[in-house]
C-alpha cells in the first residue's frame, strides 16, 4: 500500500465490523483505487477528550508507524474528520490469539513455542529501537492468514532510553517492579513472555486470583505453581522459571529465549502455526 500524506474516508469501501474496544471500533475496509484490504480502526474524538488520550494516541501512532517487522502489525497511516480519528492498519485475517486460546483451552507446545519465539524476535527488534511495549497479552496479539503472530496494540508502549515509572498494562501480566511502583525498563516485556508462555500451556495466567490485591501479592512473591498436566514438558517449565524472576536483571534475555532448548525443539522456524 502506497504511503500518502492525506487520506479521507471516501477513499475506502467499509466492510464488516471486526471488533470494538473501549474507545472505538474496527472495520474491514478496502482502498478503492488499489483494492488493498486493510483494517480501519476508528476512535471517537469525544472519548479521546474524555479520557485525555491525546498524548498516548499520538505516541502510539508515531511508534507503530516507525516499526517494520514481520511480527508487528503495520500502521500505514491515519486521518480524521470532525468526530473521529481513523487508523489504517494491516488486516490480520486470523483474528485475536485470545480467541484461539479460549477455543482450544490451551495451546500445544509447538504452537506456544512458535508464538513465544515470534514475540521474542519482535520485542528484540523493538528494544533495539528503545521501544518498550508494556502490554503484551493474548488480546493484543493477532494472527495473519498464514497463522503468523502480529503484535497489534501499542497503546501503552513508550520509546525511551531511561527507566520509566508509569504503572500501566494489564493486571495479570504486570511485572513485580510495576506492581511496586518502582522504575522499570525493557525487562518488563521479558517477564510478560513468561506469563504468556504459562498461559499458552495451561490456559490461565500464572498469578490469577480472586481479587486484585491477591493477584498483586502473588506477583510480588512470584507465587508460581505448575499443575500436574501431561502436555507441559519440564523444558517448558524451565523457560517459564527463567523468565518469571523477581530481579529484572536476572530474567532470561530475549536472545537466550530464542536459544533455549525448548524453543529450538518445538518452534516452527518460519513462525507459522496451524
Amino acid at each position: 500500500m502506497t504511503s500518502k500524506r492525506e487520506w479521507s474516508l471516501g477513499e475506502f469501501e467499509i466492510g464488516k465490523p471486526l471488533g470494538r474496544g473501549k474507545f472505538g471500533r474496527v472495520y474491514l475496509a478496502r482502498e478503492v483505487k488499489s483494492k488493498f484490504i486493510v483494517a480501519l480502526k476508528l476512535i471517537y474524538k469525544a472519548q479521546i477528550e474524555k479520557y485525555q488520550l491525546h498524548h498516548q494516541l499520538r505516541r502510539e501512532m508515531e511508534i507503530q508507524t516507525s516499526l517494520r517487522h514481520p511480527n508487528i502489525l503495520r500502521l500505514y497511516g491515519w486521518f480524521h474528520d470532525n468526530d473521529r480519528v481513523f487508523l489504517i492498519l494491516e488486516y490480520a485475517h486470523g483474528g485475536e490469539l485470545y480467541k484461539k486460546l479460549k477455543k482450544q483451552g490451551y495451546l500445544t507446545e509447538n504452537q506456544a513455542a512458535t508464538y513465544i519465539a515470534s514475540l521474542a524476535q519482535a520485542l528484540a527488534y523493538c528494544h533495539e529501537k528503545h521501544v518498550i511495549h508494556r502490554d503484551i497479552k493474548p488480546e493484543n496479539l493477532l494472527l495473519d492468514h498464514e497463522g503468523r503472530l502480529k503484535i497489534a496494540d501499542f497503546g501503552w508502549s513508550v520509546q525511551s532510553r531511561s527507566k520509566r515509572h508509569t504503572m500501566c498494562g494489564t493486571l495479570d501480566y504486570l511485572a513485580p517492579e510495576m506492581v511496586e511502583h518502582k522504575a522499570h525498563d525493557y525487562a518488563v516485556d521479558n517477564w510478560t513472555l513468561g506469563v504468556l508462555c504459562y498461559e499458552f500451556l495451561y490456559g490461565v495466567p500464572p498469578f490469577e486470583a480472586e481479587s486484585q490485591s491477591d493477584t498483586f501479592r502473588r506477583i510480588m512473591k512470584v507465587d508460581l505453581n505448575f499443575p500436574p498436566v501431561p502436555q507441559v514438558s519440564s523444558e517448558a517449565k524451565d523457560l517459564i522459571c527463567q523468565l518469571l524472576v523477581r530481579d529484572p536483571s536476572k530474567r532470561l534475555s530475549l536472545q537466550k529465549i530464542m536459544d533455549h532448548p525448548w524453543i529450538i525443539e518445538n518452534a516452527n522456524p518460519k513462525g507459522i502455526c496451524s
